[in-house]
């Protein structure tokens, strides 16, 4: 059986210092709480998921995002690193989490950032699919 990471190059989580705090809010540290989460190890539900990957922006790791992104809306390519100007991601707030099935869910947040000092917010509610025991990030709708 194949994994949805199957088809992507090279390691898709960096290894992250054990006493840096999670981006996400929710856990003491990264290394304790979303840096768990890796192709071997999925997170549990589309929460935990849409966590991980607001944290992989702040640490700028778009391997994990391709790898947590469903195969059917996968970019091709995708490189936080070469965006200008850098984006500086300042919170996140889950508003809900709703699973309709074992699935399928969706999750409400919104994420504040900077860009070139000008602070921005963006809600969105996001859609994941369960595939093969992995929750994957398919899309979502910003306002």
């Amino acid at each position: 059986m194949t994994t949805p990471f199957a088809d992507l190059p090279g390691d898709a989580m960096m290894t992250p210092s054990a006493d840096l705090p999670c981006p996400c809010g929710q856990g003491p540290t990264f290394a304790s709480c979303c840096g768990r989460w890796k192709p071997f190890h999925p997170a549990p539900d589309a929460e935990h998921l849409m966590r991980s990957r607001y944290s992989a922006y702040v640490r700028v790791d778009g391997d994990y995002l391709l790898a947590t992104w469903h195969p059917d809306t996968r970019p091709v390519h995708f490189d936080l690193a070469a965006e200008q100007p850098p984006t500086e991601w300042l919170g996140l707030t889950v508003i809900r989490h709703e699973a309709f099935d074992a699935r399928h869910a969706v999750v409400e947040f919104v994420a504040h950032y900077r860009i070139r000092g000008r602070e921005h917010r963006l809600h969105e509610i996001s859609r994941f699919e369960c595939m093969d025991g992995h929750w994957l990030y398919r899309d979502g709708v910003t306002d």
